[in-house]
């Protein structure tokens, strides 16, 4: 990807931090950034991701790993001058990968939670989303109120240990919930009906919709919340943190990150690459 003039100048930032991560800021040796500094001895960015939501991040037909977060993540790396891997995993894995170490960051359409960020730093965010509904249409008049959805008769599918589950639990108590693992297990409860409704970010939503055209699905247009989507660090690098921050904000204020947004929301043809 062409990277923006805009960012030239963070660009240079960025190569001069590399240089001279060689400072030390006690008697010890303490390095300024102890991830940044594996990093750079490594030559290596590994990026924690689910790999399975759509178009954030998503396997292809060929195995590869794409999307916006892929991207944007791809744009660091290369900024760094490293190497970037991607260690797929379900997204209940991502944190604990992130804590012992496993991964550097992890980027997955991961809301920014206070939860979460007693636990975890977060870089963000960059992406605003929101819960919807997944229905087929057929049912879409049984589930277009909270009070409808929010009924024993209701059964509501979600991804384990999301923001999502979290949402359901507390918005709409009275349904029966069923977790999922990934995605496609939700979505096909969906489609062979077996959950009436799968809540998710719009996105995922909106993209599953355009997946399977054949499917009788339909996305609520409204989102039920906002979402602020982040990236996730280990809470003891205020450095690596800081870069992070700086290089989401240099693209917001360029304009890269509103192409790179509409390069994956605007334009569907991606679809035909996934499985």
């Amino acid at each position: 990807m062409r990277t923006n003039r805009g960012l030239i100048i963070l660009l240079l930032v960025v190569g001069l931090m590399a240089g001279h991560f060689e400072l030390a800021t006690g008697a010890e040796g303490t390095r300024l950034s102890p991830i940044v500094d594996r990093i750079l001895a490594k030559k290596e960015l590994v990026v924690g991701t689910a790999a399975s939501m759509p178009p954030l991040n998503m396997t292809a037909k060929d195995g590869q790993v794409i999307g916006m977060e892929i991207d944007l993540v791809r744009l660091i790396a290369d900024n760094l001058e490293v190497k970037l891997t991607l260690r797929t995993m379900t997204f209940p894995e991502l944190l604990p990968a992130l804590e012992t170490g496993r991964v550097d960051m992890v980027i997955s359409g991961m809301t920014i939670t206070p939860a979460r960020n007693l636990k975890v730093a977060f870089a963000g965010p960059y992406y605003g989303s929101g819960k919807s509904l997944l229905v087929k249409k057929a049912n879409i008049d049984a589930m277009d109120e909270v009070a409808k959805v929010n009924n024993t008769d209701k059964v509501l599918v979600a991804l384990k240990s999301s923001t999502s589950q979290i949402f359901a639990e507390k918005v709409f108590p009275k349904a029966k919930l069923i977790l999922a693992e990934d995605y496609n297990q939700a979505i096909t409860m969906v489609r062979e009906n077996k959950a009436q409704a799968m809540v998710a970010d719009q996105p995922i939503c909106l993209v599953s919709v355009y997946r399977y055209p054949d499917a009788g699905l339909a996305a609520r247009k409204n989102t039920l919340s906002y979402e602020p989507l982040g990236i996730a660090i280990q809470a003891n690098d205020f450095l690596w943190l800081n870069l992070l921050q700086n290089f989401i904000t240099g693209m917001e204020n360029s304009g890269e990150l509103r192409t790179l947004t509409d390069k994956w929301f605007k334009d569907a043809s991606w679809v035909d690459l996934l499985r």
